[in-house]
């Protein structure tokens, strides 16, 4: 359906809840070291349940071993610093969906490489600063999948 990407996550938490989401919606989910964890990390494992033997998830060494391995069509980067809203893209099945790490979101050499299509963000209240990862992707994964028809797997 959809490729998930983290780029340098660092709490393992949200990487075992994106884990249960991508099984639970069809997509694959694409992890860019390095990391702030390993992928057995007891507190990823909890978050994530038993859905790890279940989920698609790919490890790349760099943010250009993924483009180079992967070849995306359509890569969508969410970040704070953009003018146009996740819900304003007609979202196709193969779209990649990226996100950046939780302190610092994605670097400026990430956001202005090549293979992004576009740069999306999420609306929040005046007074918020931010989201958390795995929340953040839920809201675009769910709202993509919708636009598709929420297609059967």
């Amino acid at each position: 359906m959809f490729r998930i990407v983290l780029w340098e996550p660092e709490i393992p938490p949200n990487t075992g809840n994106l884990m249960r989401l991508t099984v639970n919606t069809g997509c694959s989910l694409h992890l860019i070291e390095p990391m702030g964890f390993t992928l057995d990390d007891a507190r990823m494992r909890r978050a994530g349940l038993d859905y790890r033997e279940f989920a698609d998830v790919r490890l790349y060494p760099s943010w250009d071993a993924f483009v180079d391995e992967s070849g995306p069509a359509r890569v969508f980067a969410y970040t704070q610093h953009a003018e146009h809203l996740y819900t304003d893209v007609d979202y196709e099945p193969g779209d990649t969906l990226l996100f950046g790490r939780e302190s610092s979101g994605l670097a400026e050499e990430v956001l202005s490489h090549e293979a992004i299509t576009d740069r999306l963000r999420i609306p929040i209240a005046m007074n918020g600063r931010s989201l958390n990862l795995a929340n953040a992707a839920a809201i675009v994964i769910y709202e993509a999948w919708r636009q598709t028809g929420f297609v059967e797997l």
